[in-house]
Parts: structure tokens; sequence; C-alpha cells
């Protein structure tokens, strides 16, 4: 087969502009409170046979695109959440991932096998699809409302987790492997999935964080690409030895993301901006994936009451009977129950029985792309609403710090980064009254573009980078004074005794 430049060029010029197009359709989905996942299924529609006419109907294709993408998008996941933000929020965030999902499923096939009448196979993936979270959905949202870490950490956590056992239900019941061995063999299949998976994630996480903090890279724009091909090999590791790859890719970004590791915000952000474009190419591939003319008043009706029957049934099911693991205000398991947002991930667990050849799965396809279309728009521009209806909402934003770390190898020692918020309490406060740990100091601060030494009476202001040496072993304490600063002020010591 010979290769055409000017398909090349072409496709080049169609892929940046659409790219561009969806890059500027954040900022109108954020304005208006809605994911920007849904311009981009209309940028794929608008693109595939009932508007510029490009035909994609390979479900093969569209499968293992749709996990490299998830991959990605859950490594980014990992890497941008902050342990200390979801420690005491695990068990919640588990049991919503596990026996949550297992609810969700239940309620949802059974009110479709016998209400809508769909058969029992289609039935239970109807259920199992639509019971994943989508952390690119929920967060897209999420991050205009302020809300107390424990709600951010509860949401987050468990859409990083959920996809990994209901990726496992599907492809079992898609392969035809529950019919043959039972529900109980099923149930231990996914048990050992997890748990290996699990298992390999932490090792891969820690082994890397162990090698990379040893490994002095001759540029720094390796790391970020050292971390993200870490993940990517925890879930081919995992992938290979028949465990969950979701679950160890989300575990080791997870550890990595956390570890004391050289240029750490260069690395989040990275993962952010590769995670942003598999998320564009993937919501487009899944609007090309979509046929128009399928999408009947049956297929309508189908979807706005499975909707229905997850929103106002399964999910607060699922949260109340969760709440037996951890204890929270009624108040924020309303909101819990309310905020999880479908995007994404329902849509590409539908393409597994598309490619296994399922019957009943483009009908599977077009209830679910249209469920998640309807719901989004209804349930995520009224988020803001519903958080301060229940008094869930932070009265400010969270004052925090934007933090670079940078190696110095030859004196063991770590060059901090520091930005000043508009919201951080360091203003105002003088480099003195810091009382950094023995051995750090703030070497430099640079305002408005001039950089001056400053002097233990030097006033910090919002705006400031400020330049801080430590050595290692204090940098982890130097951190944390730094931010109890920034979130309490220069008393936070005393406030703390």
């Amino acid at each position: 087969m010979s290769f055409d430049v000017h398909q090349l060029d072409q496709f080049l010029l169609v892929g940046s502009v659409v790219t561009l197009l969806a890059i500027l359709a954040v900022r109108v989905s954020s304005r208006a409170g809605f994911p920007s996942l849904l311009i981009y299924l209309l940028i794929g529609v608008a693109l595939g046979e009932a508007g510029f006419g490009i035909q994609f109907e390979d479900a093969a294709l569209a499968h293992a695109l749709g996990f490299a993408a998830l991959v990605i998008i859950l490594a980014e996941g990992g890497v941008t959440t902050s342990w200390n933000d979801i420690r005491g929020c695990m068990r919640m965030s588990v049991a919503l991932a596990t026996l949550g999902v297992a609810i969700s499923v239940t309620v949802v096939a059974l009110v479709a096998y016998f209400v809508f009448d769909l058969p029992w196979e289609i039935a239970v993936l109807l259920g199992a699809s639509i019971s994943a979270t989508d952390a690119a959905a929920v967060f897209s949202v999420l991050r205009v409302v302020p809300l107390p870490r424990r709600l951010t950490g509860t949401l987050e956590a468990e859409s990083g987790l959920n996809d990994a056992p209901v990726v496992v239900l599907v492809t079992l019941i898609s392969t035809g492997a529950v019919t043959e061995d039972g529900p109980l063999v099923v149930a231990g299949i996914i048990v050992f999935e997890l748990v290996a998976g699990v298992l390999i994630g932490l090792a891969v996480g820690f082994g890397g964080a162990w090698l990379m903090r040893r490994a002095a890279l001759p540029a720094s724009g390796l790391y970020p690409i050292a971390v993200i091909c870490l993940t990517l090999l925890a879930y081919a590791g995992g992938a290979a030895a028949h465990a969950s790859g979701f679950a160890a890719v989300y575990v080791a970004a997870l550890v990595l993301g956390n570890s004391e590791l050289p240029h750490r915000q260069a690395t989040r952000s990275f993962a952010e901006g590769i995670a942003w474009l598999a998320q564009i190419g993937l919501f487009v591939m899944l609007g090309l994936l979509l046929s128009p003319g399928r999408i009947t008043l049956e297929i309508l009706g189908l979807a706005f009451a499975a909707g229905l029957v997850l929103t106002l049934v399964a999910r607060p099911l699922s949260v109340l009977a969760c709440a037996v693991v951890q204890r929270m205000p009624p108040r924020e398991l309303a909101f819990l129950s309310w905020a999880g947002l479908r995007g994404a991930v329902p849509i590409v667990f539908t393409t597994i029985p598309l490619d296994e050849g399922v019957d009943g799965a483009e009908r599977l396809f077009d209830i679910v792309f249209v469920m998640v279309v309807i719901y989004t728009l209804l349930t995520a521009p009224t988020l803001p609403m519903v958080a301060r209806v229940l008094k869930v909402a932070r009265r400010s934003e969270p004052r925090d710090l934007d933090l670079e770390v940078a190696p110095l190898e030859r004196i063991a020692a770590d060059l901090l980064q520091i930005t000043i918020s508009p919201v951080s309490k360091l203003h105002g406060v003088e480099v003195g009254e810091l009382r950094l740990p023995s051995g750090s100091s703030v070497s430099m601060v640079i305002r408005e573009g001039e950089t001056l030494v400053p002097e233990r009476r030097t006033v910090l202001r919002r705006g400031d980078d400020l330049l801080v040496v430590t050595p290692r072993k204090q940098r982890e304490r130097t951190e944390q004074r730094l931010r109890e600063v920034s979130e309490r002020g220069r008393l936070a010591h005393w406030l703390d005794e």
C-alpha cells in the first residue's frame, strides 16, 4: 500500500482545525456549566455520515482507541490527584467503586429486563456500562464549584477506581464467560483481576519512583515522559498478567504523582495536556461512530427512562448503602448522588459488545450515547445550584500553592519554585515570619519581572514567585510549612497548637 503525502496533509489540516475548535470549546462549555465532551461529541457527529460524510464503522478500532484514551485519562487522574485529599475518604470511594457499582448494575439491569423488556444480556450490559462515573465529565464541571476536600476527593477517587470492575464485567458478559462459568466464578475473576491490578500498580509506582529519584536525566522534559511511560507500563503489565490494567494504571499514577519526584508540576501539566488531547480524540471518534438515522423515538424513550432509573434510584441507593462503610452528613450524600456524572466511559464500554458482535450491541450503543447526552445536559448545569441549596459549597477557593521542584544533585538539595496565588494568605507575610525548617531559605523573589534578594523583613505579595532552597531531607517539612502559611497565614503554627 503506497503512502499518499496529500492525504497526510489533509489529515493534518482537518485534525489541527478540529483540535483547535475543541480547545476553544473548553472555555465556552465552562461558562455554560456543562462538560466540553458534549461539544466534542457533536463535532464527531457533524463530521460523520450525517454531516461531512466521513464513514467510521470499525468497532474493533473504536474499542482499541477508546481503551488507549481511557488509559491516558486515568493516568492523568492519578498523577494530578493529591493523596492527602483522598486519604480520608478512600473507604467511601472504594465502596462506591465496588459495592456501589454492584448495586447500580443490579437495579438498572432488573428494571431493563422486567420493565423495558430488553434481553437479559443487553439489560446487564446496559446496567454495567452506565454504572461507572466519568472523571473528565465530573471535574470539568466541579472545578467551578468550590467543594470540601472530602467531597472532591471522594468523587475523584471513585471515578478513577470504578472503571476497573466495570470493564472486567462488561468484557466477561460480552465474551459469554458468565454463561459458561457462572456468576460465582465470574465474581472470583473480578476480585482476582482487581487485586492483581492494584498490586502491579503499586509495584510499578514505587519501583518507578525509586528509579527516577536516582536517575539524573539530562533534560527536565524527559521526566514527564518517563512518568507517563511508567503508567503505560503498569497497564500493559496488568493486561499481560490477565489482571485489571485500568486498576494498575490508576494506582501506579497515584503513587508516582504523590512521590517526591523532580519537576512534579511540569509532569502534572504534561499529563493534563495529553489527557485533554486524548479526550478530544476519544469524544470526536465516538461521535463519528454514531449513526443519527438509528436514533428513533424508542431509543430516545429507553435512554431517558434508563437515565431516570440510574439518577433517581440506582445512584442514590448505591450512595446510601456505601454510607455504612464511611459516615457522611446527609447533605453530602445527597450531593454525591446527584454528582455522579457519566461521560465518555459508558460509551466506550459499549464498544466492547460491538467488537464482540453481541446481538443488540448497536441498539445498546445508541441508548447509552443518547442517555449520556441527555443527562449531562440536565444534571451538569445544576451542580453549582445543588451545592448551594445543600450548603456543601465552600465560601472561598482553596488557598494552595503552585509548587515546582528541581533537583540540585551536587549538594543533595532541592530548589522549590512557588507562585503565590491571589487568594493565598502568604500575601503580607514577611520572609522571616515563614519560619522554614533549619537549612531552608528563600533565596530569591521575582516580582513583576524584577528579581530581588529578600531580607527577613521583605514582605511577600500576591503574584510573587519564590525560589526556596531546601535540603532534600527537609523538603517535605518545608513544603508543609509553606502550605500551612498559605492556608492560614503567619499564625498557622500557633493556630494548630
